[in-house]
């Protein structure tokens, strides 16, 4: 019987990652099986499971709360099996309930190989960060969903990185946007997440006065918040870096123009990547040797 140690975990490799000293983590933004495996190719070593283009891949609507936690749960686990050795951060939404919900949705988001997960401040019929007029919770509540979320991550003895993520600066103000993140630590959250910084100053600020705490930095382009790159979110102080929007604008870009291409002019080329070659980027290779060794004859002669 081969001699398995068992591998270490990747919520202890994230956590690895952020203790690292000027250091930031860079986490692209993935939405499926296909563009994760791209992100993986390209050699990022950890992924961020955008909530938004979940819900507009497997749901086909805007990101507007209807997604449930067997959706995103499921999502997630299919991501995360892609290559287990890879931390995925992945949107949890307000975690689904109260906080027996959100106890349930942190075991879920566990069992399914997840690193890291976001909670955030909203009611539960939220919608995306950067829209308007956003709802929220009072801050007793929000900091019971952390601590639902660490009480069962130590009841499992199992890790998992809590990010505390608060709407709160654009409705209730920046001190209370940084009460309620200071509450989430103290209830158990790893990470801060203040949704929406409006400026560069506000940025470096937020990033001072966690005091050590590794914040996040959401960029999203078009939203309520400046798009820095990776060095100017290093240079605010941030330690870990989201880009939740960064496939899907670029599915949005370039399948439209085949797809108008197609409509318009007939062409049914579009950019001519060979189907052999669209296979091979999710693993075809690997799957077929995998399968040989094992002793499989269907793909012997080759595919």
């Amino acid at each position: 019987m081969a001699d398995l140690k068992p591998p270490q975990t990747t919520a202890s490799k994230l956590r690895a990652m952020l203790a690292q000293e000027n250091e930031i983590v860079v986490c692209p933004g993935v939405y499926d099986g296909y563009t994760s495996r791209l992100a993986l190719n390209v050699g990022f070593k950890i992924l961020y499971m955008t909530g938004a283009g979940t819900t507009m891949s497997r749901l086909g609507i805007a990101d507007l709360g209807v997604a449930t936690m067997n959706d995103m749960r499921d999502h997630a686990a299919m991501i995360a099996s892609l290559d287990p050795t890879i931390p995925l951060i992945a949107d949890a939404d307000t975690g689904y309930g109260g906080p027996l919900m959100v106890g349930r949705t942190t075991a879920a988001y566990i069992n399914a190989g997840v690193a890291a997960f976001h909670l955030e401040d909203q009611v539960v019929n939220k919608r995306c960060g950067h829209l308007k007029n956003k709802e929220l919770v009072d801050e007793d509540t929000f900091s019971s969903r952390i601590r639902a979320a660490s009480n069962m991550r130590a009841q499992l003895s199992r890790d998992i990185v809590i990010i505390a993520r608060t709407d709160a600066l654009a409705s209730l103000g920046y001190d209370v946007a940084m009460s309620r993140l200071r509450k989430a630590v103290e209830a158990g959250a790893d990470v801060a997440f203040l949704e929406g910084v409006t400026s560069v100053e506000e940025a470096e600020k937020f990033c001072t006065e966690m005091k050590g705490v590794p914040c996040l930095y959401n960029c999203v382009p078009g939203g309520v918040s400046p798009v820095l790159n990776v060095k100017e979110a290093k240079e605010c102080g941030y330690k870990l870096v989201i880009t939740p929007t960064l496939a899907l604008g670029a599915v949005y870009e370039a399948v439209s123009k085949a797809y108008k291409g197609l409509i318009e002019e007939g062409d049914t080329k579009g950019n001519g990547v060979a189907v052999r070659t669209l296979f091979e980027s999710c693993g075809l290779n690997e799957a077929v040797e995998f399968d040989v060794k094992a002793g499989g004859t269907l793909y012997q002669k080759g595919v």
